[in-house]
């Protein structure tokens, strides 16, 4: 059998191409799984993961929780806001207390980046990265080229744009990595405030006009603007950010060709993307979700058979 290359998922950049495409095989037969009468397997009926979720989610946290169960592990979810991170306590301390409780997984999101590279250091569980800061978020590109190639085919060869605010998304630069590795082509698109400094150096490229962005790609990756992570204003305002990188049906209709919309969720409806948009034939971002559980199961079944 085929295995990872990795002990740990903790970024696209340490994957191979060859691990993804083990990935997305895996995933298929997932997919086959949950759209059964019966969606649960026996996999994992000895292996114990603990969610360690530091920031706020729910897409994610629900949908790593939901992987876990179809695969019959057992689940224990930890919220840093109620516990005793509040008091002081470090990381490894609230890692190794949990990991006491013979624990074989770990699935953290961290405000921090390179949380999930310290701690796969210093303790024996699997790592897998649920979003550490504005670094990486390595299942949800995955999803997103699984996606992708549910839709079109294959992810390679094809134009993916990245519309928005790529300076404080995790998900914009494990979409970088995962769509580069896989033979994509790949841009960014939003206001220059928004695009980190010397992003040309992973290979892609800067447009800052949405219409000639749209007309240049297969599928537009629409991501929102982060104004949690945001100290200072980046844009005169909201409006004026929708008016230049807005997607409306309008905008939509007025291109040469017919492209796919993608967002990770959760979608700012009447700013970055209108209803009608998500809404459309065009959208997969339903699809989207559908395909994290899929994911999800596979990384986490992967993972678990090098732990055995």
């Amino acid at each position: 059998m085929s295995e990872l290359s990795v002990k740990h998922l903790l970024g696209i950049k340490y994957l191979t191409k060859k691990d993804i495409q083990l990935i997305f095989e895996t995933a298929d037969h997932f997919k086959e799984v949950i759209n059964r009468s019966i969606k649960k397997v026996p996999s994992l009926r000895d292996i114990t993961i603990a969610n360690i979720f530091f920031e706020n989610s729910t897409r994610t946290k629900l949908s790593f929780e939901l992987a876990e169960k179809r695969l019959s592990a057992d689940v224990i979810n930890f919220s840093a806001a109620q516990s005793s991170v509040k008091k002081g306590e470090t990381l490894i301390d609230t890692v190794n207390n949990i990991l006491s409780m013979k624990v074989d997984m770990v699935v953290m999101r961290h405000p921090n980046p390179g949380a999930g590279i310290f701690l796969s250091e210093h303790i024996k569980a699997a790592i897998i990265n649920a979003g550490d800061g504005a670094h990486e978020h390595p299942t949800q590109a995955l999803l997103d080229s699984f996606s992708i190639r549910e839709k079109l085919g294959d992810v390679g060869g094809k134009n993916v744009v990245i519309v928005g605010d790529i300076l404080h998304s995790r998900v914009a630069l494990s979409n970088i990595f995962a769509l580069k590795l896989q033979g994509a082509q790949v841009k960014v698109c939003g206001p220059r405030t928004l695009i980190p400094k010397h992003i040309e150096s992973l290979g892609i490229g800067v447009e800052t006009d949405l219409r000639k962005a749209l007309n240049w790609c297969d599928v537009a990756n629409m991501l929102r603007i982060q104004n949690e992570r945001m100290d200072i204003s980046y844009f005169p305002t909201t409006r004026e950010y929708t008016q230049q990188y807005g997607i409306n049906k309008e905008v939509l209709n007025s291109l040469d060709k017919e492209i796919v919309i993608m967002h990770p969720g959760p979608i700012n409806r009447g700013v970055e993307i209108t209803s009608d948009v998500a809404d459309s034939d065009q959208s997969i971002i339903l699809n989207q979700v559908e395909n994290g559980v899929a994911i999800r199961m596979a990384v986490i079944y992967l993972l678990a058979s090098k732990i055995k």
